[in-house]
């Protein structure tokens, strides 16, 4: 059984496909892929194709790389699907990014499906105050989500400074992606406008890099040298 969805975010995501096997009434199921738009929708269509006599889901999520709040909804239908068909349902191996917005969401990440992660306060908080968490933690996790949105956008750029880089000064990938992040630093310039200055200066008619951040290329050059 396979379901998938297209993403419509740009940058390369990559589609959401769910394949897995039924063996007698356990269901386990692999997602692939990141958790955005349309997610939902896909995970709903393979808990619908599964038997009736299923009893038990078992989502194993090691290979999703990505997620957005969309991937909130995604645990609305386990939960949902899970109470209605009275189906014991876990998920485990969150890794990486989708685990750091579970844990910006409050969710335990070895058991998302269930809610919040539990704690232990000494006083339950006023309504007031749990809506103010929550509010506050919704707006980081956007926050870091459009991060990796313009992280993964900018991406082409930076993969090609760090070539132009690499065939100027004869350093490897690694040494290159250093060379632009030192730079970044030095100069208070964003990654990605260093990355497209080193681009631009390779073309024969391109501009230099302006003076600040020239030094600070020289700069992180001569350190990676010395080292």
């Amino acid at each position: 059984m396979t379901s998938a969805a297209s993403s419509q975010l740009t940058g390369g995501l990559n589609a959401l496909v769910i394949s897995g096997r039924v063996d007698a009434d356990r269901a386990a199921l692999t997602p692939r892929g990141e958790l955005v738009h349309g997610c939902a929708e896909t995970l709903a269509k393979a808990l619908a194709d599964l038997p009736a006599g299923v009893t038990r889901v078992d989502l194993d999520m090691g290979d999703v790389h990505f997620m957005d709040t969309a991937g909130l909804q995604f645990l609305e239908v386990l939960r949902d699907c899970a109470g209605q068909r009275a189906l014991t349902v876990t998920t485990t191996n969150w890794n990486g990014q989708p685990r750091r917005i579970l844990e910006l969401a409050g969710l335990d990440t070895t058991d998302p499906v269930s809610g919040p992660a539990t704690t232990a306060p000494a006083a339950a908080p006023a309504p007031s105050a749990v809506a103010l968490e929550r509010a506050e933690r919704l707006q980081v996790l956007q926050a870091e989500v459009e991060q990796l949105r313009h992280a993964i956008a900018s991406r082409p750029v930076i993969d090609q400074a760090r070539g132009v880089l690499m065939a100027t000064h004869g350093c490897t990938s690694d040494e290159a992606w250093h060379l632009l992040r030192e730079a970044s630093q030095l100069s208070n310039t964003k990654l990605r406008d260093v990355a497209a200055a080193v681009t631009a200066s390779a073309d024969g008619d391109g501009p230099p890099p302006p003076p600040g951040l020239r030094t600070a290329l020289q700069r992180a050059l001569a350190r990676l040298r010395r080292n």
